[in-house]
């Protein structure tokens, strides 16, 4: 089976927990015990109904604010698709968990209020989701159940979001009435919306296709190498990484950047057997027939359509400390395998998330803020464009004092 992450978003109150708790609980994904815990904790509080935002709500200041503050991943699978699912926050303070879970989805899960439409927030994680290459996103329209599943509530929220999706670079737009609290369009369609002709949310999930979006030849970014001391093995030499982009095989020629070296794959390992072709995705051992000075942070690539070795980097930043990023500001960065230093060279354009617009030449970026910048680095790094590879293609600021995450950078 293949497999789909999908990451929920939209505002806060939207119901994003509740129906990934309920997509969980009529797909006969939870245990008994999970279940009962979560029926008693309802009971406490005087719910009338089973908190399903329970399932996936589990720090402790989450459940006592009612919102969803970190990141939740859960796993679940049907006999037709294995799904990852993140569970990211709505409010506006914590955007840049959402980017985090978002970063890595198949898909984006955009909830509304039925009664109130598409807010500000709404529009701001679909933005965001388009900017980060996500190649599908479902619009539920939840809380059907509380307008009475009115068909023209439907239609009018489906036709402005078809309009201001419009704008988006994203492939795949769909729009589904459901019901979290009561299940309706979740897992089977639903008796109480009769005009809805489409699919259900999950039957839609386990048949959308999950198209990949490295548009490069294959590139593995090197982890670890592997020289066992053993007298057995003391000739070994591996280069371990995860695979992206394409596929590697034995005989393939390969270079390897920054260096520019070149040599042929020997073999691949995996653990205790070898291995006929290394796909994308994959974490492997290579094995090269010349032996060449490889260390952790280098990128053995295919020969065709090799990445850019640089020293400077136009990005699209989204900054996620409270401190503002400023011009001439100093960072630690980390890109694949490789880290070093870098520096604010400039900051070209600020992003309007809810328009698309740039809004001119910022003086900084502040929280959640999103904007073009330019970074100079200490060392060089192998890129490709996002668009092309999302593994070299995107980076991670650090504060130097603290070891905080502060940004997260899209290459152009």
């Amino acid at each position: 089976m293949d497999l789909l992450r999908f990451a929920t978003a939209g505002s806060v109150d939207d119901g994003k927990s509740t129906l990934i708790g309920r997509l969980l609980l009529d797909s006969k994904a939870i245990f008994e015990d999970q279940l009962e815990a979560v029926e008693s904790t309802s009971r406490s509080k005087g719910y009338d109904y089973t908190d399903l935002a329970l399932l996936t709500d589990g720090l402790r200041s989450e459940r006592e604010q009612g919102i969803t503050i970190d990141v939740a991943y859960r796993y679940f699978a049907t006999p037709r698709r294995k799904f990852i699912i993140a569970d990211t926050p709505g409010h506006v303070e914590y955007t840049r968990n959402m980017v985090t879970g978002a970063s890595t989805a198949d898909l984006g899960l955009v909830l509304v209020d039925a009664r109130r439409g598409l807010s500000e927030q709404s529009r701001r994680h679909a933005v965001l989701l388009s900017l980060l290459g996500v190649p599908h996103i479902v619009l539920a329209v939840n809380k059907m159940d509380l307008v009475d599943y009115d068909q023209a509530v439907f239609d009018r929220i489906d036709e402005e979001f078809t309009a201001f999706a419009a704008k988006l670079d994203v492939p795949g737009i769909s729009v589904i009435p459901v019901s979290a609290l009561r299940g309706d369009n979740v897992v089977e369609r639903s008796q109480h919306m009769p005009w809805y002709e489409g699919p259900a949310l999950l039957d839609y999930l386990e048949t959308v296709e999950v198209r990949r979006r490295s548009r490069v030849a294959a590139r593995l970014p090197v982890q670890y190498v592997i020289r066992p001391k053993s007298q057995e093995h003391h000739d070994y030499r591996g280069y371990a990484g995860r695979v992206t982009g394409g596929a590697f095989a034995p005989g393939d020629e390969v270079v390897v950047l920054p260096s520019g070296q070149r040599s042929r794959i020997a073999g691949i390992d995996l653990f205790d057997r070898t291995l006929e072709t290394a796909p994308d995705g994959l974490s492997v051992t290579l094995r090269l027939e010349d032996d060449i000075d490889i260390s952790r942070g280098d990128v053995i690539c295919a020969v065709e359509a090799a990445p850019e070795v640089t020293r400077a980097v136009e990005a699209t930043v989204c900054w996620m400390a409270s401190a503002p990023l400023r011009t001439g500001q100093k960072l630690a960065f980390k890109h694949t395998t490789r880290t070093g230093r870098a520096v604010v060279g400039a900051l070209a354009t600020q992003l309007d998330v809810n328009t698309l617009e740039p809004l001119g030449s910022p003086e900084s970026l502040g929280l959640n803020e999103i904007g073009q910048v330019t970074l100079r680095l200490s060392q060089p790094i192998v890129t490709d464009s996002y668009a092309d590879n999302r593994t070299t293609g995107s980076f991670i600021l650090i504060d130097e004092a603290t070891g905080v995450t502060v940004g997260a950078g899209l290459i152009a």
